[in-house]
């Protein structure tokens, strides 16, 4: 029987890319000098399960390259190595270019190997610094095997011998993922021991009867196979033993648990691991397009598209309540109709009214499934101010609010790319180099805040930084440069600022590899508003800037308020609407440049007469006393 495992792929690339995430955000968050045991066994774990999991869907490649990166983090996790700030550079690095392969194995694709072969030059190269070994995957072990009067031995590859427990693979572990694993070390060869099996009528299918034999025909170190069996050691046998050149003599080193017994005869066949991918160290390392990575990274997210969608518990058992409500009010209506009588008439109302309640609940209960918190978003965004402030060479702090804040998975999707670049030009137009921001009498480190909040049906996204701000007399001189305004006109800044949205506007010195092209704001406000959104800016020169984005929350089902006008019928968005009422005479007023106003609350609104708006006619509303006033969000 073939189990095909390619069914469980999706869940490993979508754990793996979270693990991606695990690790970005803790080696942001690491000091540099200091150990956080916490941070660090937790980025190790994310990189153990990468592993783990590559190797038994066999993305040996993939395995391989974050075996060497664990062997780091291992050595800053055991204080064997200090955490210094090169050394987080060259992991954060390396999660990107592991993000590249993962993503290629996911899709199909080849990763750059270039990439991947300078990248594994670096790590190496750190973990050589200090006098600190880089890892075995193809090096002379040092392993040390007492000879019988022959000094140290060294290994030429290992023996080993496994044979799980019975019920292993009721503990969520799989024998094929050790053996994997093992394969990502070296040339493994794997001879299968059969004997045990039972009698089909007795067969268990969560039971593992199978035992191997295994060759390492790799000089690794010891540690690294013990590594290997780390999490399982308590539900399997095993024994390593070192092979010696010819004519060498050893003494068997034995794992935890030695079997009771050598393995017996297997069949002939043999089943050859792949090799682990070949290493390329020398040469300097090739620098990749950065932008081109950073923006990949953004684009990535957590892994790119995905149809699949998290969901928390609490939401799930809300459905599923809701669901159990409604069957119950249908069978009470079901028993009503069966003898109806037209003294139940009120008992029939109050059921169609609980049906009607429990479907509403149920309606949002099933949408709510879809809102998922915008730091699926905003998490990208610590590492990308990290990367550019030190390629801008200023110091940049990011504050980040309102993470939590949830919103439909489709905008989270369409808003990724936006959002970055509005991020990527506050850093770079936006924040001042720390000689400007001392000069200017501010803290030489500025800060970018990224926040998010509910305000009525929508979701606002507000980016705030306290630059240099908007330079208003060079964009107006800039698009009357351009035709876009006249020097007569009399604009206010909002109307100014406005103008940066014109395509290929840009006031940029000199184009840089981050902006400065007058591409993008354009695009910006397009994609925010076909998500049926709007942005707006506002800046205080010397001060800073606030970029606002103004989200519907989903795009699914909307209530809505129909209104007539004429004979056309149309529907208002009910979280559009502050309130509806029928108004007086004396509440309207005459202003002039603004037309007519209603005073509400002390505050006077403008009137916008519909009918006039879409060309309609409409004789019924000449009078505004005969008709309905509906007060909507600005």
């Amino acid at each position: 029987m073939t189990f095909d495992m390619a069914q469980f792929h999706q869940v490993f690339f979508e754990e793996s890319f979270e693990g991606l995430d695990i690790m970005e955000s803790g080696l942001l968050n690491m000091d540099p000098g200091a150990v956080d045991a916490e941070e660090i066994n937790a980025i190790f774990r994310a990189a153990h399960s990468i592993k783990g999991g590559s190797g038994t869907f066999g993305f040996m490649n993939v395995a391989g390259f974050t075996h060497v990166m664990e062997t780091l983090l291992d050595e800053m996790r055991d204080g064997r190595r200090d955490v210094t700030p090169d050394a987080v550079n060259v992991l954060l690095q390396s999660v990107d270019v592991l993000r590249e392969m993962l993503t290629a194995a996911r899709d199909g694709g080849t990763p750059d190997e270039e990439r991947v072969a300078a990248q594994r030059a670096e790590l190496d190269r750190v973990l050589a610094d200090n006098g600190a070994a880089a890892p075995q995957v193809q090096s002379s072990a040092t392993a040390e095997v007492q000879g019988s009067g022959a000094g140290q031995v060294q290994p030429v590859g290992w023996k080993i011998v496994f044979r799980p427990h019975p019920h292993l693979m009721r503990t969520g572990n799989d024998p094929l993922r050790i053996i994997r694993e093992l394969g990502s070390l070296g040339e493994l060869q794997a001879l299968c021991d059969t004997s045990q099996l039972p009698a089909l009528e007795d067969y268990e299918p969560e039971d593992s009867y199978l035992s191997w034999e295994l060759r390492l025909h790799q000089a690794v170190d010891k540690s690294q196979i013990d590594e290997v069996f780390e999490w399982v050691e308590d539900d399997c046998d095993f024994a390593i033993v070192p092979v010696l050149p010819e004519g060498a003599e050893a003494a068997v080193e034995a794992g935890p648990s030695q079997p009771e017994a050598a393995v017996t005869a297997a069949p002939p066949a043999v089943a050859a691991a792949p090799p682990a991918p070949e290493r390329r160290t020398g040469g300097d390392r090739r620098q990749a397009d950065r932008r081109q990575g950073e923006d990949r990274r953004a684009s990535a997210g957590a892994g790119g598209g995905s149809s699949s969608i998290r969901v928390d518990i609490h939401k799930i058992d809300t459905l599923i309540n809701m669901v159990g409500e409604l069957v119950i009010t249908q069978s009470m209506l079901g028993m009503l109709g069966s003898d109806f009588e037209m003294s139940r008439v009120e008992r029939l109302k109050e059921g169609l009214a609980q049906l009607e309640r429990h479907t509403r609940e149920l309606q949002e209960s099933v949408m709510g499934i879809r809102m998922v918190p915008i730091s699926f978003s905003f998490s990208r965004f610590p590492r990308l101010v990290h990367d550019l402030s030190m390629k801008l060479g200023k110091k940049i702090e990011l504050k980040m609010s309102g993470e939590n804040t949830e919103v439909d998975k489709t905008v989270i999707e369409k808003i990724g790319d936006p959002l970055v670049h509005l991020v990527r030009n506050s850093l770079d137009h936006g924040i001042e180099s720390p000689e400007e921001r001392l000069a200017a009498g501010k803290p030489e480190t500025g800060t970018v805040h990224l926040g998010a909040s509910h305000r009525g049906g929508n979701i606002v996204i507000e980016i705030r930084d306290d630059g240099r701000g908007l330079p208003r007399d060079k964009i107006l001189a800039k698009a009357i440069e351009r035709g876009l305004a006249k020097p007569e006109d009399h604009l206010s800044d909002k109307d100014v600022y406005e103008l940066i949205f014109q395509p290929g506007f840009s006031t940029a010195d000199q184009v840089s590899d981050i902006s400065g092209r007058g591409v993008g704001m354009d695009v910006v406000r397009r994609n925010i508003n076909e998500l049926g959104g709007a942005i707006e800016i506002d800046s205080t020169p010397g001060e800073g800037s606030a970029i606002i984005v103004r989200l519907p929350l989903t795009l699914a089902i909307l209530d809505g308020q129909t209104i007539r006008i004429g004979e056309e019928t149309y529907i208002v968005p009910l979280v559009s609407i502050i309130e509806s009422i029928q108004i007086e005479e004396s509440m309207l007023n005459k202003v002039a440049g603004r037309g007519e106003t209603f005073r509400l609350r002390d505050e006077y609104l403008p009137i916008v007469r519909m009918h006039e708006v879409f060309g309609i006619d409409n004789h019924d509303a000449d009078r505004l006393t005969d008709g309905i006033l509906v007060v909507v969000e600005g």
